[in-house]
Formats: C-alpha cells, structure tokens, sequence
C-alpha cells in the first residue's frame, strides 16, 4: 500500500524564534501548503496565526489560507485543525479559575471552521492532559458534539491520540455510532511530555489497540520525528512530518521550510521499499469521495 504523507506546516506552540521562517500569514500558510504538496505531501494539515505570530481561531484567517490553496488548482487534501479552544491554565492557589493563557471555549465554536469551509479531513484530539503550562481538555460529551458536527459537514475526523487511553475513548465512539465506522483513520502522536513516548515499543502497543478496520499514520516530535517516521512504516502505518513538529532537518540544522522535510519524508519511504501515496490514492485509502 502506498504511504501517505501528511505535513503539519505551522501549528500553535512553534514560534519564530523556533524557526524564523515559520509561517504565520495566510499568504505564507497557503504558500507552505502548496510547496509541501508538490514535494509529495497528499495531505496538508493546518492551523492559522495571527501575522505577528500569534495563534489565530479566526474564521477568516482559516477561509483566506483555504481560498489560496484551492485557487491555486493545487491538488492535495485540506486538514484543518480543531485543537484550539481546549485548553485551561489554573490560577495558581485558586485552581479552579482560569488564568490567562485558557483558551477553553464551547466545542461548536472550536470547529465553526470545519462547518463553513467544509475541508477532507479535520483532526479531533481524543487527549486530557497537562501540557506545557496548561491541562488541554477534550471531554466525551465536547467530542460528540464536534463529532456529529464534522460528519454534517461531510468532513472526515482525523482522531488524533497521545496515549492509549485516547484510543479507548475513541474506540467507544466508534461502538456507540457518534463516529463512522467505515475505515476511521487515527493519527498516533509520541513525545509529547506526559504523553506517550516516542520508541519503537509504544508506537507498535498502540498501533495493536487500533481497529482491525483503521487507516493510521504516526509521527513523533522533534529529534524523534523521522524515527518514528520509519518506524510508522514498518508496522504499516502512514507518516507526518512538518515545522509544528520539528524544526531541524538534521541534528543542528533548521530545516530551509516545510517542503524539504517532506522531501526527505519521501526519500526515508523510498529507501525503505516503500512508495509515497498520490493525492488519488490517499483518497481511496482513506474512503474519502471526491470533492
């Protein structure tokens, strides 16, 4: 089976002082995205910035980045993020008050995006965590609303998992029909802190607990990114690579933008015997119907 390669192009936490060509505009979004396509990414995974850098929900950064990609005739699927809004920075010696940094919001607000740009995928984070200074909370009852929104929009969740756990949650929704279960597609996250792991060992345990039926990729972050990378392809996954990810190239050495770590994405599957996936072949993996 062809390998499908993702690229994470900004994210929220990397910032320009992580890597000074981060994108951040829509312009400069749009522009990676594109770039990243004809280096062999099938699919473009997206957040939005302010331009001062900034984390952005607005809904007309996410239109304007989205209206260049598809104006550009460029062929390549649109994942749009749905992970801000969901975290809670407790007030230190008053912990049940929000301190600035939450960025907790109702979940319809959290995919208003998804419903009115109607992108191929979406991610959906199935994670409860502390993260950085912050808890990030996604509880069952926020994911079934933003699930039965998705599935209105005729967009396909990517069910994004940090620890085994999230793979439970997900799998019960699964059971219960709040999600399709026509070939849920599943992205495995290692490294992140108080996450799982990044190895061999915790990828392949969590790769196990997935559905006989799933399509799934696999990714680790930072210094572990390519690592995992070959190892998400030996057990038959698919990968993710991208500057919200990883900034470097090599040990030391930024990356000179997105595309080049897709390009060497494209080199690993090759070395390795495999074959990167067409933007029509990562459609018919994942079950998705043309637009």
């Amino acid at each position: 089976m062809p390998t499908i390669i993702s690229c994470a192009v900004t994210g929220n936490i990397t910032t320009k002082a992580n890597h000074p060509g981060l994108p951040c505009t829509p312009e400069e979004i749009a522009k990676a995205c594109i770039d990243a396509a004809k280096a062999g990414a099938a699919i473009v995974h997206i957040h939005v910035r302010y331009p001062d850098g900034r984390p952005s929900m607005e809904l007309g950064h996410y239109r304007e980045t989205v209206e260049r990609i598809r104006d550009s005739g460029t062929d390549v699927l649109i994942n749009l993020t749905t992970g801000p809004g969901q975290r809670f920075v407790p007030t230190p010696g008053d912990p049940k008050l929000a301190a600035p940094g939450t960025t907790l919001t109702a979940p319809e607000r959290r995919v208003e995006h998804v419903v009115a740009l109607r992108p191929d995928i979406c991610s959906l984070d199935f994670n409860t965590m502390y993260s950085g200074s912050s808890v990030v909370i996604n509880t069952p009852e926020n994911l079934r609303v933003m699930a039965r929104l998705i599935r209105e929009a005729g967009t396909k969740p990517e069910l994004e998992c940090f620890d085994s756990g999230d793979i439970q949650l997900a799998n019960d929704l699964l059971k219960d029909g709040t999600l399709e279960n026509d070939k849920p597609f599943f992205q495995i996250v290692l490294g992140i802190r108080y996450g799982a792991v990044a190895n061999p060992a915790t990828m392949a345990y969590l790769a196990s607990q997935l559905p006989s039926n799933a399509v799934w990729s696999g990714f680790g972050i930072g210094r572990f990114e390519y690592p995992m990378l070959a190892q998400a392809w030996l057990l038959g996954g698919h990968v993710r690579v991208g500057l919200e990810d990883n900034v470097f190239i090599r040990k030391g050495v930024l990356a000179p933008d997105n595309a080049a770590l897709v390009a060497k994405a494209a080199m690993i599957v090759d070395a390795l015997g495999g074959e990167v996936a067409s933007v029509a072949q990562a459609r018919e993996i994942l079950g998705l119907k043309p637009r």
